[in-house]
């Protein structure tokens, strides 16, 4: 994302610990990357909290997107099925929502990688709540 980012710097989190890039980013639909090496479990396969991770952080930023500047979004309900595993490459996942309501936005995130096909189907639902109560 670029300086002028409505998201705060990833400098020091999990995004940067990851090696997650946020590649677009509207209400409707976030897509992101995560590279499978340093994101493995000790089978040398993609860790399923690692797909996780990339599902929640971007149907998390949509939902962010459409909470709006007065309101913040947290996730309150994530699924994920692992359908395949990957070893190796770059992880993408396209997030895209189902709903967009006043008090919870619900997203379907697609993790794929290249040649692989659908490596994960998630689904995340967050809260929208206001910043002066938070």
């Amino acid at each position: 994302m670029t300086d002028t980012s409505p998201f705060p710097p990833v400098d020091g989190t999990l995004l940067e610990r990851m090696g997650i890039e946020l590649l677009e980013v509207t209400a409707e639909r976030a897509v992101g990357t995560m590279p499978v090496a340093g994101n493995v479990q000790p089978y040398g396969l993609l860790h399923g909290g690692a797909s996780a991770v990339l599902a929640e952080t971007l149907g998390s930023v949509a939902a962010a997107v459409h909470a709006g500047p007065e309101r913040f979004a947290v996730g309150i309900e994530l699924s994920a099925t692992h359908h395949r595993s990957v070893s190796s490459g770059v992880v993408t996942g396209t997030a895209t929502a189902v709903h967009l309501g006043g008090t919870l936005a619900t997203y379907e995130i697609v993790l794929e990688e290249p040649g692989v096909g659908r490596i994960c189907t998630a689904r995340l639902t967050c809260l929208l709540r206001d910043r002066r109560r938070a």
